[in-house]
């Protein structure tokens, strides 16, 4: 079978589809390569650009990399690329394709011998935030592009969701019948699963000025992120006790225009946390699994997630975790978290005082997070995946 591969995100892998990108084309290079699966299948890698691999990719892939005819990396950019993959799926003469994203694109069907023909597309889908939070899409490129998302998304023959409830949010929202969607967990990057060293914590710390056990609060500073219910929980527990560990935030910073973003800095101001409140700003991947194990307590108070990566990278680390008990985030953190209504800041306050203060329930929180995120593996993802492209 010759099976096509939307790998476009290989040129970000910085972001959360560039890491499930680079993580499945890795874990299924090992598994042909050692385990000898796969094997009899060739590979075509569709890519904007010739893709930067710290790995090899096994004699069964070839890798093509084509722009259309607009070059400024925008959306226009990424809508006419995937509109254009499906005629080069088609010329390549591909069986099957998998998009590792939602997308735009569709593929017609194709005459072979007087006989109709689809090339069978499965497509991951993270998530549907620009159909459920209009804000996403709201300027005439971005509504667009979505439409044609959504056209997309309910023309695959297969939806693989990253989450039961993304799962339910897209039958809900297409009216696409359940049997055509499965569910698989990504997991984390390789490097949150190496034990850190003591050492290895304090010279991270010590790059940030940072003591050990303050409360971390990080993911992403968007405003269905919820770091504002985290600043003013924090805020209650600072007036309360003077003595509190510091809050310390991680994220990309934005300017203050950007309508989807918390402007965190006017709000840290405002609340008078100037002193209290470290803003990291944007953190290397490299420096997150000891800037999480330096922490006495990790939150994570999102409105919506998809999946909830930084969740789970929490766990793998070995901190005690509070999380929103919205959409997605309890399948992500089992029984292994304190979860919170997030738009309430007073139970937000209160969890965060009950975990620091209890080591009784930091150490029953470490403890099953040891045992629970061993069924989030990069392996069981992706024959999850190819359990649907391969009938």
């Amino acid at each position: 079978m010759r099976i096509g591969i939307n790998a476009s995100f290989l040129r970000k892998p910085g972001t959360g589809i560039g890491q499930v990108s680079v993580y499945f084309l890795q874990t299924l290079a090992e598994l042909i390569a050692e385990k000898k699966q796969f094997t009899e299948h060739t590979f075509i890698l569709y890519c904007e650009e010739v893709p930067q691999l710290s790995f090899a990719l096994p004699s069964n892939f070839t890798i093509k990399h084509f722009l259309p005819w607009w070059k400024r990396d925008d959306l226009l950019r990424k809508y006419l690329w995937e509109k254009q993959v499906a005629p080069e799926a088609i010329k390549d003469a591909c069986d099957a394709f998998l998009s590792l994203y939602q997308s735009a694109t569709v593929f017609p069907e194709i005459w072979s011998g007087g006989q109709p023909k689809t090339i069978r597309h499965t497509m991951v889908v993270h998530d549907i935030i620009p159909r459920l939070f209009s804000e996403y899409r709201g300027n005439m490129r971005q509504a667009f592009y979505w439409k044609m998302v959504e056209r997309g998304i309910r023309a695959a023959q297969h939806i693989v969701a990253m989450s039961e409830h993304t799962k339910q949010d897209i039958v809900r929202e297409f009216n696409i019948p359940e049997h055509t969607l499965s569910v698989a967990y990504p997991a984390v990057a390789p490097h949150f699963r190496v034990p850190i060293t003591e050492e290895t914590v304090k010279t991270v710390l010590q790059k940030y000025h940072l003591a050990l056990g303050y409360i971390y609060h990080g993911g992403g500073l968007e405003v269905r992120k919820n770091t504002e219910t985290v600043l003013r929980a924090y805020k209650v527990l600072v007036t309360k006790n003077p003595t509190l560990p510091p809050l310390v935030i991680s994220g990309k910073i934005f300017p203050v225009s950007n309508a989807l973003a918390t402007d965190v800095r006017g709000l840290v101001a405002t609340l008078g946390l100037q002193e209290r409140v470290q803003l990291l700003g944007f953190i290397p991947d490299a420096d997150l699994p000891a800037l999480y194990k330096g922490a006495r307590v990790f939150i994570y108070s999102s409105l919506y997630e998809g999946f909830g990566l930084p969740v789970l990278e929490a766990l793998c680390v070995g901190v005690p975790t509070i999380a929103s008990s919205a959409a997605s985030l309890p399948e992500v953190g089992g029984n292994a978290v304190v979860y919170v209504n997030p738009h309430n800041v007073g139970a937000v306050a209160e969890a965060i005082e009950r975990v620091i203060n209890d080591r009784g329930t930091r150490e029953t929180l470490i403890a099953r997070g040891v045992s629970h995120i061993y069924q989030f593996r990069w392996d069981i993802f992706v024959q999850k995946i190819f359990a649907h492209i391969i009938q």
